[in-house]
């Protein structure tokens, strides 16, 4: 199915998102590889991550061209090769997603919602944080929260971020869709951002953005 949708925050700043319909060899023909790009694809062994890996690259190639090209710093924060944007990555099950922009910093994250995130809710929530007790809402409560600490943990160049004591979301009563704030505050990084959030589908997205300091 390859991009099914472009969504601009600004004249400057845009999501895209493709969903993953196609298989390796469909995927190889449509984007073109760096040296950088073939060492890392080759060190995956899954189909699904090779899969991943280049529907990542496709989607960059409709968006920017195919010309442009992704690089990594030693925290594997990605980059645009040329410098002409920011950028952040994600995907879940069959979705990728691309945030980019010319001049703001941005982080981004879907999840695909599976129930047993209550299993696992402590290991990225903190008491200052407040989750509802309405269980036709609480399992999309708890991805927001999730993907919002993981959107700003990209944004902050995750060096020296723990996500469950460092970053804290905002109460909020979740909606279908909404805006919602966050605070990261460490011994490095004292900083807020307001967060978009979305459902799509059975996934969850959350991204933020945010004026680049020279």
């Amino acid at each position: 199915m390859g991009c099914i949708t472009k969504h601009y925050l600004n004249k400057d700043t845009v999501i895209g998102v493709w969903k993953i319909e196609e298989d390796l060899p469909t995927l190889l023909e449509m984007v073109e590889m760096s040296p950088e790009d073939k060492k890392r694809y080759e060190i995956y062994r899954s189909t699904s991550r090779k899969t991943e890996f280049l529907s990542v690259r496709a989607l960059l190639a409709e968006m920017l061209g195919r010309e442009a090209k992704i690089i990594y710093n030693k925290n594997n924060k990605p980059f645009i090769k040329d410098g002409s944007h920011f950028i952040s990555i994600t995907h879940s099950n069959k979705l990728t997603a691309i945030l980019i922009s010319r001049n703001e910093r941005v982080g981004i994250d879907l999840e695909y919602m599976r129930v047993n995130i209550n299993a696992f809710a402590s290991k990225f929530l903190n008491r200052r944080e407040k989750i509802t007790r309405r269980w036709a809402d609480r399992t999309y409560h708890l991805y927001i929260h999730w993907c919002a600490k993981e959107a700003m943990y990209k944004i902050c160049d995750k060096e020296g971020i723990n996500i469950v004591n460092d970053i804290t979301i905002e109460p909020f009563t979740v909606q279908e869709s909404g805006e919602i704030r966050g605070s990261v505050k460490n011994e490095r990084i004292v900083d807020q951002f307001t967060l978009c959030y979305a459902r799509y589908d059975n996934y969850t997205i959350v991204w933020t953005k945010k004026k680049h300091e020279s």
